[in-house]
């Protein structure tokens, strides 16, 4: 077959061969498996009109392009395949027990809480290990997937449990998927007075597409118009079919309020474990697992919460989680308390890893840190050229209609902030599945954990995006750079809000009436106690100024703690003013709100409106 000559160079034609290819390879990844030169490639890529680099990370499409301009089938590997073909080249079996039949012990199942969205599920967990985390989430909605081991009696025999919580909001579903997928038994709360629910067949779906037994817990039977009847014969339509029915199912009737018969549905999760599980796992072998959710804590760095499967880790352990790896510097329980050793099914809060691992991220234990490094190297670099050809062509939401209507991007470029990376995974899955018709595409450029950067802004920059903080804010010079470069940067804490917002704005409907002015900065380097006014704090006022009566938000490591804040009294020595500026120090009283800490930093704005344009 004759070769094509570009350019005076004769190139390698191929016969129909398959080249695989991992996904934002490069010109010169290309060149190699076909033993050509680079160079000669990228003006194949000119004749097709495209400008690409030798080095530079390419779409699907494009090595496709090339492909069958050069009789090649060019297969992209998926990132699964990619990892465990990258773990067998360290001689890494993932997923499997080492060792015969007679290492295997018995574990804790792993159970999930899911079903529709107030049907009661946090309040069930929090019943099952009698905390309270309700009040601190945003709109109630779960926000964070947490992972916790309880005990139950059994026949006279201590068991113990394992729950992860995942969020019930629909706008979850790529975490509750993976809570499914991590999990040995499902529990489906169903309220008693509102029946199946479009969440709670979603819900139900999940669980059966991981194989996974479900237990009903059929919620809220102490409330008015409660029918856990009705539920049961609902149900039967989904193929779940109550014992008392002939079924297999086990249905428990629970008041999650009332603590009402929750031992009898940890009991329920106990037995149908026992009669359709055979949950053994190697506890000597070096631990695998999977990390449920991590976060940048401001003392202690990344934290992971990781679920144990096989082995055992402890801590000095080297370890590997996604693109992230460190050695175990230190292990919580679900308590808080310091523990030496995890076996199978225990969730821990591990410490000491160099970046925050993405949730749902596989996590094994090697031998030396250089394997851990290499490894952690190598799935950064697939998830960075990945993200690298992805990019494409600065827009705000308020324009993005005109700029549509023009037919200037065909684009949203999006980078997602946040403050725990399931919440961000989550956001990034619910915008993907937008549908906003065929002329416009959202892409996520970016994501990540922790504040926004000057680097997010300048990666903004260069590609018109928009930069979503949830639950975060900028750090540093980050606002000013935004500012500078006309980057607009959108903070949220509620997710369905960032979700409607970018809808609205894709289908040219968002017209804000009113816009958040920061005034000012101050930053907290002492804390006076006052009988009568509570914390007081003494501030140095680091940009703008501070007026008295205006909101305000307490930011720590640039995580907003508290929002709707009001600057109640404002001092410079003994004299109450009315502002403070920019250089100058003073103190500040935020009313009722005293959960101040040294290097808080307190933001002031007010909400001006903006003309409709």
């Amino acid at each position: 077959m004759q070769a094509p000559s570009v350019g005076g160079v004769m190139l390698p034609r191929g016969g129909g061969e398959t080249i695989r290819l991992s996904r934002g390879a490069s010109l010169t990844d290309f060149a190699e498996k076909i033993g050509a030169n680079p160079a000669s490639l990228v003006a194949v890529m000119m004749n097709l009109g495209e400008m690409v680099t030798a080095t530079q990370s390419v779409s699907d499409e494009t090595l496709q392009l090339l492909g069958g301009e050069m009789n090649y089938t060019v297969q992209i590997v998926s990132p699964e395949e990619e990892d465990r073909e990258l773990l067998e080249s360290f001689s890494i079996e993932f997923g499997e027990n080492e060792g015969g039949e007679e290492m295997l012990v018995s574990r804790p199942p792993v159970v999930t809480v899911m079903g529709h969205v107030d049907h009661g599920k946090t309040r069930l967990l929090d019943a099952i290990r009698k905390t309270n985390v309700v009040a601190g989430e945003a709109g109630g909605i779960t926000q964070h997937i947490g992972a916790y081991q309880v005990a139950t009696e059994v026949n006279g025999e201590e068991r113990a449990i394992t729950f992860i919580d995942t969020p019930g909001h629909e706008a979850f579903t790529a975490m509750r998927a993976r809570g499914a997928k991590s999990t040995d038994i499902a529990i489906l709360v169903v309220a008693a007075n509102d029946g199946v629910m479009p969440q709670t067949i979603e819900a139900l779906n999940h669980a059966k597409a991981a194989d996974v037994p479900i237990v009903v817990a059929v919620n809220k039977i102490d409330v008015e118009g409660a029918d856990p009847t009705k539920v049961r014969g609902q149900l039967t339509e989904f193929g779940l079919v109550a014992e008392e029915y002939g079924g297999d199912t086990m249905f428990v009737d629970i008041s999650a309020k009332q603590g009402l018969n929750i031992d009898s549905l940890l009991e329920a999760v106990v037995l149908t474990a026992d009669a359709s599980l055979d949950l053994r796992a190697n506890a000597e072998q070096d631990a695998q697992g999977i990390a449920i959710e991590a976060h940048l804590d401001r003392g202690r760095g990344a934290v992971a919460t990781v679920l144990v499967q096989r082995g055992t880790l402890r801590v000095g352990d080297t370890m590997v989680a996604g693109d992230a790896y460190g050695r175990v510097r230190a292990m919580l329980d679900d308590k808080g308390q310091n523990i030496e050793e995890a076996g199978p099914s225990t969730p821990v809060l591990v410490l000491g890893l160099t970046n925050v691992p993405g949730a749902g991220d596989n996590f094994l234990v090697v031998d030396e840190d250089r394997t851990a490094r290499q490894i952690a190297e190598k799935r950064a670099a697939r998830e960075r050229n990945a993200a690298f050809a992805k990019r494409t062509r600065r827009v705000s939401l308020e324009d993005l209609d005109k700029v549509l209507k023009a037919g200037l991007v065909q684009d949203l470029n999006i980078i997602i902030k946040g403050d725990a990376s399931g919440s961000v995974e989550a956001l990034e899955s619910s915008l993907l599945q937008l549908d906003v018709g065929e002329e416009v595409e959202i892409r996520i450029l970016h994501r990540g954990v922790g504040a926004v950067t000057e680097s997010d802004i300048n990666l903004a920059t260069g590609s018109d995006a928009i930069v979503i903080g949830f639950n975060v804010r900028a750090e540093g010079r980050a606002t000013q750079m935004a500012d500078r470069e006309g980057v607009d940067v959108r903070y949220y804490s509620v997710i369905y809000q960032a979700i409607e917002e970018i809808e609205a704005a894709l289908k040219g409907m968002l017209k804000p009436e009113y816009e958040e002015v920061e005034l000012g900065t101050a930053e907290i380097r002492e804390i006076y106690r006052s009988s009568k006014l509570g914390n007081i704090a003494g501030v140095l006022i680091r940009s703008g100024e501070v007026k008295r009566n205006t909101k305000a938000r307490l930011i720590r490591d640039g995580k907003v703690i508290a929002e709707d804040l009001t600057i109640q009294g404002l001092r410079r020595f003994k004299d109450d003013v009315t502002e403070i500026r920019e250089g100058f120090e003073g103190g500040i009283n935020l009313g009722n709100f005293n959960d101040i800490k040294i290097d808080d930093v307190i933001a002031t704005y007010e909400m001006r409106e903006k003309p409709r344009g």
